[in-house]
C-alpha cells in the first residue's frame, strides 16, 4: 500500500452490495482504472471504500456505476476504517452436531447443538441444550463459538 489512498464512496442506502458488484464488473472489463480494492464494511449503510491512487482516478472509474452517488472530498486515514477490516471472513468451521455457545443475542451464554448449517446465508439452526422442549433457533454463524465437536463415533 505504498502510494495508494482510501476514499469513501457514497451509495444509495441498502444498495452497497450492488454498487460493489457493478463496480467490480466494470473494473474487470476496463483494466485502465487505478482502483486496487473495494471494501464493503458489514453493517455500514450508504458507503463503500475504495483503495486507489487518487480521488480523480476513483471518480473516473465510478462513471456509470448505478447507485454510486459520488466520492467524499477527503482521503480516509487507514486507522479510521481498520476496526471494520478486522472481521475478516474466515472459513466457518461449524458442522452439524457441534456443540456451540451462543455469544450474542437473547440466548447469550446458552449452549446449543447445531442441527443445520446454511453457509450461503451464514446461518445455523441450533437447539438449546438446557431447553425443556427442543425448539430450533436460527442464529448467525458469527453469533456462536464451537465449544465441543461431536465426532462420528460418539453419535
Amino acid at each position: 500500500m505504498n502510494n495508494t489512498k482510501i476514499f469513501a464512496v457514497r451509495t444509495s442506502a441498502n444498495r452497497e452490495d450492488q454498487v460493489v458488484d457493478f463496480f467490480i464488473s466494470k473494473l474487470q472489463k476496463e483494466t485502465k482504472h487505478e482502483v486496487y480494492s473495494i471494501i464493503r464494511p458489514h453493517g455500514m449503510r450508504g458507503y463503500v471504500f475504495a483503495e486507489t491512487t487518487s480521488k480523480e482516478a476513483l471518480e473516473a472509474a465510478l462513471q456509470g456505476v448505478p447507485y454510486a452517488r459520488g466520492v467524499l472530498p477527503h482521503e480516509i486515514p487507514y486507522p479510521e476504517i481498520e476496526h471494520m477490516l478486522e472481521q475478516v471472513k474466515v472459513e466457518m468451521n461449524i458442522r452439524k452436531s457441534d456443540i456451540v455457545e451462543i455469544i450474542s443475542g437473547p440466548f447469550k451464554r446458552e449452549n446449543a447443538k447445531v442441527i443445520r448449517v446454511n453457509k450461503q446465508k451464514e446461518e445455523i439452526v441450533v437447539e438449546l441444550l438446557e431447553a425443556a422442549v427442543p425448539i430450533p433457533i436460527t442464529v448467525s454463524m458469527d453469533a456462536v463459538k464451537v465449544i465441543r465437536r461431536e465426532d462420528e463415533d460418539e453419535q
